[in-house]
């Protein structure tokens, strides 16, 4: 290659100087056009961008703006070495040279314009899907990897070397690297089936193990959650997928079951009252279904009831709220009904006074 460079070169010295002055104004007029429209693309780009709609041209002045002042030597240059009229190998190696140049500028092109479409993708569809918005950032990662693949490829191509053999070549000794790096290709693999299965999504709130925080990014190797307390949790893709994961996210509504217990002093027609009580309760909260309320059993030292209802929405706040005003309104009714709460008791019988009434003593449960 060098010597057809300095054929080429030998060429332009032997040529007259007026043809020489031609082709160098030629190549210096390509150049000050290109270098005009890439600052047309640049300044119209940052004028799009300021605006928060992405417009029709926000993505092509943004690969425009992109162009290498690389690719814009080669092509003024060649375009000055095409008035020269060169002939035979110097003008074949000149238009190879090009037309690499042009393979990576246009990889380049590519890159940013796919980069850049799918990120406002992941914006615009946040909020809407957050499944899609996941899984973009691994589309990216594999859209990246194709086109300058081929970008190689095709250089490679254009410099003589045979494609088939070399793609064989590759094919043995990726053999070796899959089995070196079998970890992170387990990770790039659970990352593919994390995008199309979608077990989870960002936001979700999701409990690994002993580890439990909302979905923060979904990456090629790693999967990223925010706990409750503030710390970012790191997990492997792969140690993800082969755990059981218990996805809150998914849920719709909430099934809460609670109980409380009464003295055993209550009376049976107090008893009876009990379970519609409550279930007027529960009924008088809004964005609650009520289920079932029950005299359950005979406890240790209380007559215990059990009660289901659902809260019509997966947020935990809400719920919690929901089950204060629950229990204000259950103490309340209690307290008018006259009915006591149970806490741990013990009764003594003292033998040999019968016909006394028994003694209520306090202590502990066993």
């Amino acid at each position: 290659m060098l010597d057809q460079l300095q054929s080429a070169g030998s060429a332009a010295l032997d040529a007259d100087w007026p043809q020489l002055a031609g082709a160098a104004s030629v190549a210096a007029a390509v150049l000050a056009v290109l270098w005009f429209a890439r600052a047309v693309a640049r300044r119209q780009y940052a004028r799009l961008a300021r605006t928060e709609a992405n417009e029709v041209l926000e993505i092509p002045m943004l690969a425009a703006s992109r162009t290498t002042i690389a690719f814009m030597l080669v092509v003024s240059a060649y375009s000055g070495l095409a008035t020269l009229g060169l002939e035979g190998r110097p003008a074949d190696w000149a238009l190879r040279i090009l037309t690499i140049a042009g393979f990576w500028q246009a990889g380049l092109w590519a890159s940013t314009a796919a980069v850049a479409w799918l990120d406002h993708r992941r914006r615009a569809t946040l909020e809407e899907d957050k499944a899609v918005a996941g899984s973009i950032g691994i589309i990216r990662f594999v859209a990246r990897v194709l086109i300058w693949g081929m970008v190689l490829l095709l250089t490679l191509e254009n410099l003589g070397v045979d494609i088939t053999a070399l793609v064989a070549g590759l094919g043995i000794g990726g053999v070796a690297v899959a089995l070196a790096l079998q970890n992170v290709l387990g990770d790039l693999l659970a990352s593919l089936s994390i995008t199309l299965d979608q077990p989870f999504v960002l936001g979700d709130f999701l409990i690994v193990g002993e580890h439990m925080g909302s979905v923060e990014n979904i990456g090629i190797k790693s999967t990223r959650l925010r706990s409750l307390t503030g710390e970012q949790i790191v997990m492997s893709n792969a140690d993800l997928l082969s755990s059981r994961v218990r996805n809150y996210g998914r849920m719709y509504e909430r099934r809460i079951v609670f109980s409380l217990g009464v003295t055993y002093e209550t009376s049976r027609e107090k008893l009876r009252r009990i379970p519609a009580l409550l279930r007027e309760i529960i009924e008088a909260q809004e964005g609650v279904r009520f289920d079932r309320a029950h005299f359950a059993k005979y406890g240790d030292f209380s007559l215990d009831f059990e009660i289901v209802y659902h809260v019509l929405s997966p947020d935990y706040g809400r719920y919690m709220d929901v089950q204060q005003a629950i229990n204000f309104r259950i103490h309340e009714a209690f307290e008018e009904l006259g009915v006591q709460f149970a806490y741990p008791t013990q009764t003594l019988w003292v033998a040999g006074n019968e016909a006394a009434p028994p003694s209520r003593v306090a202590s502990e449960a066993a």
